[in-house]
């Protein structure tokens, strides 16, 4: 798996919105686009972006909500973008967890660098657990959380972002029972419904992908009522 990075914008100006996305698609990133808080805030925990290019002048929400929203469970990238020149925004944004301002108008370049400097926190994140700078390698399955790729018996593995995350999650934590709710939250973000069904219908996915025989998994196991259980990596 050989997967791209991916951003949400969430920007109500829609030719703005357009240009930005226009501008990463072209550097290789994956690009969702809302132009509510409301909307934005649902394809946070549907989409779940790795980093969020954020307006804080919006229709619906406050910007300065969804920042907060969104530190209450994730640590990835923000970065505002936003009209609101004065000191105060700034510093308020910053203070509540955004890692970046950019004041409209402003350049492709200038957008391409916060980004880069964005990715490099992301990669930061993601290293700051001794767990995400190796292999996890069991029975035939490795998967390489620094280059985010999947195979199995040496076939690459093509997941979906969502599937991945479950399975880098259920990886790091091998051995360990991982809760229906865990995983919902630290997947889809607390905000997602609590019904477990979006998890069953991914696993489903990822099982057909991973198992040889989906009914009889040998790499993720239920725990009936509980969670998953990721199989131990080998010693």
């Amino acid at each position: 798996m050989n997967t791209k990075l991916s951003i949400l914008v969430i920007e109500d100006e829609k030719n703005i919105c357009d240009f930005i996305a226009t501008a990463l698609t072209s550097q290789g990133y994956k690009v969702y686009k809302s132009y509510s808080g409301k909307d934005g805030i649902s394809q946070i925990t549907s989409r779940c972006p790795e980093i969020l290019l954020l307006d804080l002048g919006l229709p619906d929400l406050d910007g300065m909500d969804i920042i907060r929203k969104v530190r209450s469970w994730s640590d990835m990238p923000i970065i505002v973008i936003s009209a609101r020149t004065q000191e105060n925004d700034k510093v308020t944004a910053l203070d509540l967890g955004a890692d970046d301002y950019i004041t409209k108008p402003f350049g492709t370049s200038e957008l391409l660098a916060r980004i880069r400097t964005a990715v490099r926190h992301l990669s930061n994140i993601k290293g700051s657990d001794s767990k995400d700078s190796h292999i996890y390698s069991a029975g035939g399955l490795v998967i390489d959380f620094d280059r985010r790729r999947i195979s199995v018996e040496h076939r690459e593995i093509h997941l979906t972002q969502v599937e991945y995350k479950i399975v880098s999650l259920l990886a790091k934590n091998c051995g360990k029972v991982i809760t229906y709710d865990t995983i919902i939250s630290q997947v889809w973000g607390p905000y997602a419904d609590d019904n477990n069904r979006i998890l069953r219908v991914n696993m489903a996915n990822i099982r057909r992908k991973l198992e040889n025989n989906p009914a009889q998994p040998q790499y993720i196991f239920t725990e009936i009522g509980i969670g998953y259980r990721m199989r131990d990596a080998d010693s």
